[in-house]
């Protein structure tokens, strides 16, 4: 089972920054891609970035210029600088891995608990 454990939202202000980190472990054999998607009550969950294991990386149109998506592949890793916030930003936040659990297993995604990002004066 693979397990991922978010960290970093919180309350800021327009035009502000946050930094999102994502870490992956338990049963890892590979991982593909990684990323991150948000939420609001009431509409479906959206891709904000993922980055595939060689850098490849797909920003949503909201975000480019604004957030910047990286991971350390050493370390199953994954963040998300999010700059210039705006309140339309405000979301839960979730990470995603997309990864072979072992050598047999299939490719699965997975996703973190989630975590609140609101950007509000």
């Amino acid at each position: 089972q693979v397990e991922l454990v978010e960290s970093g939202g919180g309350l800021v202000q327009p035009g502000g920054s946050l930094r999102l980190s994502c870490a992956a472990s338990g049963s890892i054999f590979s991982i593909n891609d990684m990323g991150w998607y948000r939420q609001v009550p009431g509409k479906q969950r959206e891709l904000v970035a993922r980055m595939s294991r060689g850098g490849i990386t797909n920003h949503a149109d909201a975000v480019k210029g604004r957030f910047t998506i990286s991971r350390d592949n050493a370390k199953n890793t994954v963040a998300l600088q999010m700059n210039s916030l705006k309140p339309e930003d405000t979301a839960v936040y979730y990470c995603f891995v997309e990864a072979l659990a072992s050598r047999w297993s299939r490719l699965a995604a997975y996703w973190g608990q989630g975590t609140q990002v609101t950007v509000s004066s």
